[in-house]
């Protein structure tokens, strides 16, 4: 479903991404780990056309999109949740959900509404659906983030750290929304520091450091490697 092929880019004389090649299946659950500052981030920014690399190829469902805008993108299949959640505050949930689904699949609002009732119940926010997005909690909030991201109808979902700054009772609970999401066919890229969450989800880890990746295989291959480790001491494990 996506491929990437020598994906390199570059502030200045700092490199970000370099030489980043993979796959990810249909269907399938890829997870990214990495410390602060290994170009997590920049990565689903360059997937998603929000930056363009200096050189290499992104493909999309066979696809060149290397060169494609955010909003196609978006339109053609691609779906997106943000590490900071930046809901219309002053909109209620359920219009959050309807604007979302409004510009992110190209229809009308009579045309998206009754997915955006389910998406509500999905994601467990339907007792939230006329409260504005300014008065949530943190947990309420990180479910409207993926609730947007569900509205724009994406074949592949990346999710950028949704579980930071959660319990422990309120990861368990957004972990099990994931699993419904990805058992119903969604592809999943997911980047996350905690590891339990991943690994209770993914199918394979991809771990990024200094821009590189160090190596991609199954959550217990790559989490017994000496050099990941060290890479991770200090973060949850």
């Amino acid at each position: 479903m996506l491929r990437l092929a020598g994906i390199t880019r570059s502030f200045g004389a700092l490199k970000v991404s370099d030489d980043i090649s993979f796959e990810v299946s249909a269907g399938e659950a890829l997870g990214i780990i990495g410390p602060n500052g290994a170009g997590k981030t920049t990565l689903f920014n360059l997937i998603l056309g929000n930056l363009q690399p200096d050189r290499g190829r992104i493909e999309f469902m066979g696809r060149d999109v290397t060169k494609a805008s955010p909003m196609a993108r978006t339109l053609s299949g691609m779906g997106r949740s943000f590490q900071i959640p930046r809901p219309f505050e002053n909109l209620t949930v359920f219009e959050n959900l309807v604007v979302a689904a409004t510009f992110g699949r190209g229809l009308g609002e009579s045309e998206v509404t009754g997915d955006c009732a389910e998406i509500l119940e999905q994601t467990g926010l339907m007792p939230l659906a006329n409260v504005p997005a300014g008065r949530l909690t943190l947990l309420e909030r990180k479910r409207l983030e993926l609730a947007r991201a569900l509205a724009t109808a994406p074949r592949l979902l990346l999710l950028d750290e949704i579980a930071g700054g959660l319990t422990d009772a309120e990861c368990q609970s957004l972990i099990a929304t994931i699993r419904a999401i990805h058992a119903g066919g969604v592809t999943i890229v997911w980047i996350e520091h905690v590891l339990h969450a991943l690994n209770s989800v993914v199918e394979r880890l991809l771990v990024l450091n200094f821009g590189r990746v160090i190596g991609v295989g199954e959550p217990d291959a790559i989490m017994s490697s000496r050099e990941v480790r060290e890479i991770y001491l200090g973060i949850e494990v």
